[in-house]
């Protein structure tokens, strides 16, 4: 991994921030205007963030002309600002000679998102900008989970099929069970989401310590279901979690969309795991942590053997974004 969390500023704050999911209803704002002083908006009175990406799909596949129309301009926008950004990125030092970006995050799972993904690869073509832009490979939801087989030592894989993996985001916690199916893909190219339990903290609004509980109960009721049916998971739990991650599992900065302060020198969420999960099995717990958009992006590295740079960005809450370069293969 060559980096991550890239923060660029102009006059107007984060450039990252253009492409977020508070970017996109901004932008639905915008094109429901006009039509709103003529007493024709076609999404009535509600607030833009009350419209769900799964409507804004309705409306684009089956909705009047107006709607689609709305729905189409968004996209149009959305997609300028992603091909702005990604040209910002690639004029960065840490982002030149980047082959292709892999969009990830909760954008990419509706087909509004990947109607933009696709617009912005032909805008960034038609620039002669060259760059491959494509939609990540798993279901974003189980991106961020299936990612965290990447950070486990091989030492602990041993006698195991399975892990416990975490994806902490600024609306939802997921965790889940992921298979490591080696016999099918010994890249883990075939790792696979077996179980999950989410939780979408932004409605409950609870208190960091709470949070936290939460989700360690998440883990207990997944290991207990790892029992009942005979799974043997590695004593690892794998957490992806926005901001700037230190090696010790704290977070230095870019938490502040999650519930509490997670960026307090007296609190570690590896450490709150380890105490509530001492142990999986027979075994002592190890819980590695690192950035979300980090593991997200590692859920790729199966499939990105073709090319020497690459990067991912997350489309969500806010923008996440990491950068790799694939290790030189030894000769034998």
């Amino acid at each position: 991994m060559d980096g991550y969390n890239l923060e660029l500023k102009d006059e107007n704050g984060f450039i990252g921030d253009r492409a977020s999911k508070k970017a996109l209803y901004g932008l639905l704002d915008k094109w429901r205007k006009p039509l709103a002083k003529e007493g024709k908006d076609p999404f009535g009175e509600r607030p833009s963030r009350d419209i769900g990406k799964k409507e804004l799909d309705e409306a684009l596949a089956n909705g009047d002309s107006a709607a689609a129309g709305v729905v189409h301009a968004v996209i149009e926008d959305f997609a300028q600002e992603l091909a702005f950004i990604i040209r910002k990125f690639l004029k960065e030092k840490s982002w030149r000679d980047t082959a292709r970006f892999v969009i990830g995050g909760g954008m990419r799972e509706h087909r509004v998102g990947e109607l933009a993904i696709g617009r912005a690869a032909i805008l960034l073509k038609a620039d002669e900008v060259a760059i491959d832009l494509v939609p990540i490979s798993n279901d974003p939801t189980d991106a961020g989970l299936i990612g965290a087989v990447q950070l486990v030592p091989p030492w602990i894989l041993k006698g195991h099929d399975s892990i416990l993996a975490v994806d902490i985001g600024g609306t939802n916690m997921r965790a889940g069970i992921v298979t490591l199916n080696l016999k099918r893909a010994s890249d883990f190219a075939k790792a696979a989401v077996h179980e999950r339990e989410i939780w979408r903290h932004v409605d409950d609004q609870p208190k960091r310590d709470e949070a936290v509980d939460e989700l360690t109960d998440m883990l207990l009721k997944l290991i207990r279901r790892a029992e009942k049916e005979g799974m043997d998971l590695a004593p690892f739990i794998g957490v992806g979690c926005p901001g700037r991650i230190e090696a010790d599992g704290s977070i230095e900065r870019g938490a502040q969309n999650l519930p509490g302060n997670w960026e307090s020198s007296r609190f570690n969420l590896s450490n709150c795991i380890t105490a509530a999960i001492p142990r999986i099995g027979e075994h002592e717990t190890v819980v590695v942590m690192h950035n979300d958009a980090v593991v997200q992006g590692l859920s790729e590295v199966p499939f990105m053997s073709d090319v020497k740079h690459w990067g991912v960005l997350t489309l969500g809450t806010g923008l996440g974004n990491a950068r790799f370069t694939n290790r030189e293969v030894e000769k034998e």
